[in-house]
């Protein structure tokens, strides 16, 4: 099932691969107060500037979403492309072109197959319904070994409010926004601004803290539509209680979906958390914990169940925070390794090691220089991941 006023499809239409769903829809009954946020590289693809550019308005009612062909770095022929799907929808949906957004995920450099989506169309727009939405989550995916969904229901006031998030990403993830594809539907009442707020928040808590392999795409964004069918009372800068309600239960759909990227990572046998504590400022735990979560050295260790904390300390001493290496404690799980500095031992080591072999690993580190403390997510490094890059657009 899906939220009241929403409805979802998705069809095989042949655009990279056959026989695969490739093209998936989102569909709000009527204009949706909509958010989003986009990647911060400077290399974008052509939907990724149609989408900033269209989201100025805050308003959109239809997400028109591919995978097999990113439709970035294909020059004006792509932009045109993508303005020709929007076109092809709106028209089939019979709502204003500047209501759709757009979003591509997939091979980068290769035009848009635009013959696939033309014939299409009108069988993705007669197929939407109320039990399509993981079918969608399934359009999405490229390297994915599984479709990334959640649902959560909060009580705002008297009223329940609903949310529903799909995300895709398995490999050139790494935080600068989001780094890969998720979107988000609710039924939630809230203005634009208190909506744009509560997802640039929760996003910098859980996109912004996970990473697979340290690349930034082209493609990357969150976007969260909500439709007011719950009829709550108003979210707007008159309700910061009720904002505060809606802006954490966001914060938790995208941390589940952050986390389920985290442990399909291409190739990825561990799920890694890395906190660091003691820091001087937040800032600074997280710079920290993000260069030891991006380190292939430390990485690499994971996979081969190695209780290496040299490549952790090493990793700690290029990431551009001032510490004092003697006060340092580095530990695997409850396993200190490093105390002050110093190694605790052979006996220490041995235990981490048993800790390795498990899927969810936890490295703590402390600085003892402050009160910043931060998480990063991320996860190992192995044979697959190389074979996965090395022929993926084969």
């Amino acid at each position: 099932m899906t939220i009241k006023g929403f409805t979802t499809s998705a069809v095989a239409a042949g655009i990279r691969y056959s026989d695969r769903l490739d093209l998936g829809l989102i569909y709000s009954d009527v204009p949706a107060v909509t958010a989003g946020v986009f990647t911060r590289n400077q290399v974008k693809a052509a939907p990724v500037i149609i989408d900033q550019e269209r989201l100025k308005q805050g308003r959109s009612q239809a997400i028109l979403v591919n995978s097999g062909s990113a439709n970035a770095c294909t020059g004006n022929q792509g932009m045109e492309a993508a303005l020709t799907t929007s076109t092809l929808l709106s028209s089939c949906l019979n709502i204003e072109d500047e209501m759709v957004l757009l979003s591509s995920t997939g091979v980068i450099g290769e035009q848009l197959n635009l013959a696939a989506f033309s014939t299409s169309m009108d069988t993705l727009v007669s197929g939407l319904g109320e039990n399509n939405f993981d079918d969608v989550a399934r359009a999405i995916m490229t390297t994915d070994t599984v479709p990334k969904v959640v649902k959560k229901t909060i009580k705002i006031g008297k009223q329940d409010v609903q949310f529903m998030g799909m995300a895709k990403g398995a490999g050139m993830i790494m935080p600068n926004m989001a780094t890969m594809l998720s979107f988000v539907i609710t039924d939630a009442q809230i203005s634009f601004p208190e909506l744009q707020n509560s997802l640039i928040n929760a996003t910098n808590r859980t996109f912004n803290r996970i990473t697979i392999d340290g690349d930034t795409s082209t493609n990357d964004m969150v976007l969260v539509m909500a439709n007011g069918t719950a009829s709550n009372v108003w979210i707007d800068e008159d309700n910061p209680l009720d904002k505060q309600i809606f802006q954490d239960c966001l914060e938790d759909v995208l941390k589940d979906l952050a986390l389920q990227i985290v442990n399909d990572g291409e190739g990825a046998t561990k799920c890694i958390t890395i906190r660091v504590c003691g820091a001087r400022s937040e800032e600074e735990a997280e710079q920290m914990a993000r260069v030891v979560a991006n380190s292939p050295l430390v990485k690499t260790a994971f996979f081969g169940e190695d209780a290496n904390w040299g490549r952790i300390f090493a990793a700690m001493g290029r990431s551009g925070v001032r510490f004092d290496p003697m006060q340092v404690d580095i530990a695997i799980g409850d396993i200190v390794l490093v105390r002050n500095g110093l190694a605790v031992g052979q006996q220490a080591e041995v235990a981490a090691t048993a800790l390795l072999k498990e899927k969810k690993i936890a490295v703590r580190i402390d600085l003892k220089d402050g009160v910043g403390c931060e998480e990063m997510y991320t996860c190992d490094f192995s044979l697959d991941y190389v074979k996965i890059n090395a022929d993926y657009r084969s």
